[in-house]
């Protein structure tokens, strides 16, 4: 008798638990250290309008974010990357059936008023500037954040901009004490005045209102119309695996989303896709906070898009 109330009491938790999870109006969001800012704008004001929901945003590099679903086998409902191709080379198809790509933006080179030579630097001599031993600059890793990559793709771009052969190799080479997992990791480096400069997202600056030093579209990754160009250069990260590698070309910067196959609140994730996609949601907060919008999106090689968010493909 006392066991048959045992199973019946343990099976009455475990219902009720089940329930729970299955109704949970809690949202998951991996996601970009670069986009912290605006995505906590949005996740508030979609709150505002559903009192119900709550939000679990977890912030890191997109590549980390995306290995803590093929690695780790952690669930989230959402995962917005820096960088779309993460999602081609990391999770399509196996943890994910689409990508969306939703903005864009460009690399420039943050600095302080404490920062050396800050007076002076322009985009003609900020490379020398970098070189000098007394100055500071920071990145993060290539491994973990789109950033870091696109920084070496920047360093690349202006090694053939500037004609300055072994430009890139010499700035690689130099302060890796100060490589971080995120570019965003560096920001209080810099305030503090423990490194000069920093390359960073358009974006980011403009949140923090920071001083920061624009780069020629040839260098920037922002311009579509030197995709061509931007592809002459690569770079080498790690794959799939700590023993696997891949080779990934420069390109223009696209921002992306998906919902992975495994997302626990799958539903309510969508809701909150099509609120994020709106021009009166999430992209009006998106382009507030310095990047460009790329809804209508074209969906060529983006996968099996949900029906609620066709409505934003272009020439639906």
């Amino acid at each position: 008798m006392r066991g048959s109330m045992f199973l019946i009491v343990a099976m009455f938790f475990l219902s009720g638990c089940f329930r729970s999870n299955t109704n949970s109006n809690t949202i998951t969001i991996f996601h970009a250290g670069s986009l912290s800012v605006p995505l906590k704008a949005i996740t508030d004001s979609f709150k505002r309008l559903n009192p119900e929901v709550t939000f679990n945003l977890e912030a890191a590099g997109s590549l980390e974010c995306a290995r803590k679903i093929t690695d780790l086998n952690r669930q989230c409902d959402l995962f917005f990357s820096a960088d779309y191709q993460v999602m081609h080379n990391l999770l399509v198809t196996k943890h994910a059936n689409f990508v969306i790509p939703f903005s864009t933006n460009r690399i420039v080179i943050a600095y302080s008023p404490k920062s050396k030579l800050s007076s002076s630097v322009n985009s003609l001599n900020w490379t020398s500037i970098l070189l000098n031993p007394k100055v500071t600059y920071g990145r993060s890793d290539p491994n973990t954040d789109p950033c870091g990559y696109r920084t070496v793709f920047v360093l690349q771009l202006a090694e053939k901009y500037y004609g300055k052969k072994g430009l890139a190799d010499s700035l690689l080479a130099k302060d890796n004490q100060f490589i971080r997992p995120k570019e965003v990791d560096l920001l209080a480096l810099l305030e503090t005045g423990a490194i000069d400069y920093l390359f960073i997202y358009e974006s980011v600056v403009k949140q923090h209102q920071l001083h920061y030093l624009p780069l020629p579209d040839s260098i920037n990754l922002g311009n579509f119309t030197l995709a061509q160009h931007y592809s002459s250069v690569q770079v080498k990260i790690r794959g799939r695996s700590p023993s696997d590698s891949l080779y990934i070309a420069g390109e223009p910067i696209v921002y992306a989303f998906t919902i992975p196959k495994n997302a626990p609140n799958a539903q309510l994730a969508l809701r909150f896709a099509k609120y994020f996609l709106s021009d009166t949601g999430g992209m009006r907060v998106i382009t507030q906070m310095g990047q460009q919008s790329l809804i209508p999106f074209n969906s060529s090689g983006c996968g099996s898009i949900p029906d609620d968010l066709k409505v934003f493909v272009l020439n639906n």
